[in-house]
């Protein structure tokens, strides 16, 4: 059974089209290019802010 957790996202007509051309560029699919943005979005904030300690880290 697949636990990934899934949501909507809503963005402008703008945001989606680049967000499409940079999925394309980068050979990725709209959802990769969205999960390693949040992923270097976090990387930088614990950099600042230090580690987020959450219970099931299973995503890693």
């Amino acid at each position: 059974m697949n636990r990934t957790p899934k949501f909507t996202l809503r963005v402008s007509c703008a945001l989606h089209e680049k967000l499409k051309y940079m999925a394309t560029f980068n050979g990725r699919s709209k959802n990769k290019e969205i999960e390693i943005a949040i992923k270097r979005y976090i990387r930088d904030f614990e950099n600042l802010h230090g580690n987020i300690e959450i219970e099931n880290d299973i995503d890693e």
